[in-house]
């Protein structure tokens, strides 16, 4: 069983650095031939490696942006840290209206669907009390990173569509309702990150999703931004009318947004994949009890930390949060903001918001026969001990558990390993020729030819 992946090296480009081998959470990436490789069981679309690249080898696959051309009646549907790119002076009916200058004939903010995932995610708490806890679908990455890397807390993911999926099938029944053919609605999400990519193209628990194309956030930001300066001052925009947000529904996409709204008594919220990966090593290790409730973002700052951000996090939640206020403050005047307008599809929605249970696949599958992969496992424990232990790297693994397992496995050479391969040269088990092959088929050519001087 393959995962989709978002996030994909480009080889000319990839100078070998191995910084993202270094910073991957999961250890996915592995040095060959001076190249970056991903171990596609191991990935999980986190992005670290995308953030730390010099060379801008790694990329991520999104469509086309012209795809929703093809479409008369295109949706864009937009997160809301998407408005929080935007400097203070460009309002939201600006966007919006820009939005529909480019081409799409309606937009749609996906955290409309906030208070009614709120309102699935209660039913489901509810209806199953003995699967605390309860961890939040929300995060795409972080769904991943507990299916491979903590497959025994998998049963707790609670198996609810995102607010983004809620919204695009609200998104679609009413455009089918006005009798609007499918074929002529195409559903396209402005993706801030590589894991909602491989969301909408892969889902997990759902064979497909409704959801027709993904566009590249920073992309579109900067389309919009520079047709709406080109514009200038002058230019008259519709007025934004009935396209607001509550402020609940603005800020579910920040860190403790979900919590904020939540009924469980005693619940975290977590961001950052490094900091997300110690608290379940915790609770893996039964550290911590009595926890119902767990908000769990692999970026900093949740969404507005995003791969795809254009700006600073810090600006853009303080925008959102702005944002938020005023929102509150015409809540209070009276005014029915877009998300309620969502009721008359609740039932529906919420009826259809579940999907298959969540199922673990662990990155460390040795082999399918179990008599077998115990017998690797203690071939590994037994190599592990015996390796240096101070995970230098330059076997091209990133750990020397990770070469271990990559020796056991046949997909890496003992000799790879320096120490070793030293020992080996000293008592006269191999020539340093041998040896500088070996280190060349690891990190190429140029870096073993290379002459230095002082």
């Amino acid at each position: 069983m393959a995962f989709y992946h978002a996030l994909q090296i480009d080889e000319p480009r990839c100078i070998g650095c191995s910084r993202c081998m270094k910073i991957c959470p999961t250890e996915a990436i592995r040095i060959n031939g001076g190249k970056a490789a991903i171990q596609e069981h191991r990935c999980i679309d986190c992005g670290k490696c995308y953030e730390v690249c010099p060379a801008q080898a790694i990329t991520i696959k999104d469509d086309d942006f012209e795809a929703f051309r093809r479409y008369r009646h295109s949706v864009a549907l937009l997160p809301a840290v998407f408005m929080g790119q935007f400097p203070d002076e460009i309002s939201v009916s600006q966007v919006y209206a820009t939005l529909y200058e480019l081409g799409f004939a309606h937009v749609m903010e996906v955290e409309s669907a906030a208070l009614i995932y709120k309102e699935a995610k209660e039913k489901y708490a509810r209806e199953n009390p003995d699967t605390k806890p309860w961890i939040s679908s929300f995060c795409p990455a972080i769904v991943r990173l507990i299916q491979i890397k903590y497959p025994s807390l998998a049963e707790n993911i609670m198996p609810i569509k995102a607010p983004l999926d809620l919204s695009a099938m609200y998104a679609l029944e009413e455009l089918l309702s006005r009798g609007i053919p499918r074929e002529e609605i195409g559903l396209f999400y402005v993706t801030p990150c590589a894991a909602k990519v491989s969301a909408v193209k892969a889902p997990v628990g759902e064979e497909k999703s409704i959801i027709d194309g993904v566009i590249n956030m920073n992309l579109l930001y900067n389309r919009v931004y520079k047709q709406i300066k080109d514009n200038g001052k002058n230019h008259q925009y519709k007025p934004l009318s009935r396209q607001r947000l509550s402020a609940d529904a603005i800020l579910s996409t920040l860190t403790n947004g979900e919590r904020r709204i939540c009924t469980a008594k005693r619940s975290y919220s977590i961001d950052g994949i490094q900091n997300v990966m110690d608290f379940l090593d915790k609770m893996e290790n039964d550290e911590v009890e009595g926890v119902e409730f767990l908000e769990l973002r692999a970026c900093d700052q949740s969404c507005a930390g995003a791969l795809l951000s254009c700006d600073n996090r810090f600006l853009c939640g303080e925008r959102m949060y702005a944002r938020a206020r005023k929102a509150a403050e015409r809540e209070r005047n009276g005014e029915m903001p877009r998300d309620r307008e969502m009721d008359r599809f609740k039932d529906y929605l919420i009826e259809n918001a579940l999907v298959d249970e969540v199922q673990p696949r662990s990155m460390m599958v040795l082999d399918t026969d179990i008599s077998k992969a115990l017998e690797k496992m203690e071939k590994i424990e037994r190599l592990k001990v015996q390796l240096p232990q101070i995970d230098c790297g330059v076997c091209g693994a990133p750990t020397c558990e990770a070469f271990a397992t990559d020796v056991v496995c046949d997909k890496a050479s003992l000799h790879s390993c320096v120490f070793y391969r030293i020992h080996l040269e000293q008592n006269g088990k191999m020539t340093l020729k041998e040896g500088g092959a070996n280190m060349k088929s690891i990190w190429g050519e140029d870096r073993i030819e290379k002459e230095i001087e002082i």
